[in-house]
């Protein structure tokens, strides 16, 4: 089910497409580490961090060298170790990323993944118990690495388990994929369209130099300018943009537009058009003044179902949060238990 690649350390450079998709296991979207076999040397948690993996050598605690990762004990009898993540955002599995970032003699030489999918809140014991799908089967992994396994599945999972042969250490697990909602949970008739955990996703921007776009759909609030979007400087007379696909076609009723954390470089104003199939375009919010490190909230009167939304800033900076509160259409919620269903 699984094709693998590599790279050093920290290198972003020709990545697989399917990186760019949201880490279903972030710890800032709800993903926790529930279970691991053995943590002696470094915690389990830090597997879901969602910075870039850190070191500072030298830096010994009573068990050793601290890692900004998970590590275990050397075995010294036949054996794996595992760690049980439950995914902040169930969906579709794309790829996994197993980031040995930092542990060169002490990684795992190779890694297995599964996942599962189960109802509600599960403990532990019946995780554990759960039929699991082979994601990848035992590859190889190197030290000081971004390992990087592509998935082909269909099937939309809320779990995620992750072996090391026999032992060693791992940074980060990244689970790249698509989020598909539980329609049971979602209020079809008043829902965040723009929202990640809805199964909202950007599909275009002008620029992303300091930041993802995909941060402005996240939950919660941006607690730093890092959790927003934020663009280059323009030196032209243009202006940036972003494209959104909506969680499903849908009619927008408001639209938060939210610049807290950007003080000197939110944008001076920002536009919204809407579209059914994302080349014809109509208009949501026209052209309206921004202030910085502020959440505005706007009505969005009489508008047209939109399947897509586009987001204009003028001329350039970020944005901490998009928020488009409106209700799906008949299409929309057939689309979204459609998605639900297929996996």
């Amino acid at each position: 089910m699984t094709t693998s690649s590599a790279k050093g350390a920290g290198m972003t450079e020709d990545r697989p497409e399917w990186t760019r998709s949201i880490d279903l296991a972030s710890r800032r979207f709800g993903g926790t580490v529930m279970w691991a076999s053995d943590e002696l040397f470094a915690e389990k948690e830090n597997l879901l961090n969602p910075w870039t993996p850190r070191h500072q050598p030298e830096t010994f605690g009573p068990k050793g060298q601290v890692y900004d990762g998970w590590e275990t004990r050397r075995h010294r009898e036949p054996g794996d170790d595992q760690a049980i993540v439950r995914l902040g955002m169930p969906g579709v599995i794309a790829g996994v990323v197993v980031d040995t970032a930092f542990f060169k003699g002490n990684y795992p030489p190779h890694v297995s993944v599964e996942a599962c999918a189960l109802p509600g809140y599960p403990g532990v014991d019946e995780v554990a118990a759960a039929d699991w799908d082979v994601l990848v089967d035992r590859a190889q992994a190197e030290g000081h690495t971004e390992n990087t396994y592509a998935v082909e599945s269909a099937r939309r999972y809320t779990h995620v388990r992750l072996t090391m042969h026999p032992d060693g250490g791992v940074a980060r697990l990244r689970v790249h994929g698509t989020v598909v909602p539980d329609p049971a949970l979602v209020d079809a008739s008043a829902l965040d369209l723009a929202a990640l955990e809805n199964g909202a996703v950007v599909t275009g921007c002008s620029n992303m130099f300091y930041s993802s776009p995909n941060n402005v759909l996240a939950p919660g609030l941006a607690a730093n300018q890092a959790e927003g979007w934020e663009t280059a400087r323009r030196r032209d007379d243009g202006n940036d943009w972003m494209t959104v696909r909506l969680a499903g076609e849908g009619v927008v009723r408001f639209a938060e537009l939210d610049t807290s954390n950007l003080r000197g470089n939110a944008p001076g104003s920002a536009s919204l058009s809407g579209s059914a199939d994302g080349e014809k375009w109509f208009e949501l919010l026209p052209a309206t003044r921004l202030q910085p490190d502020t959440r505005h909230r706007f009505p969005v009167p009489d508008a047209a179902a939109a399947r897509y939304v586009r987001l204009d800033i003028h001329p350039d900076g970020g944005l901490a949060r998009l928020r488009l509160w409106g209700g799906l259409t008949e299409d929309g919620r057939r689309d979204l238990a459609a998605r639900y269903e297929a996996g």
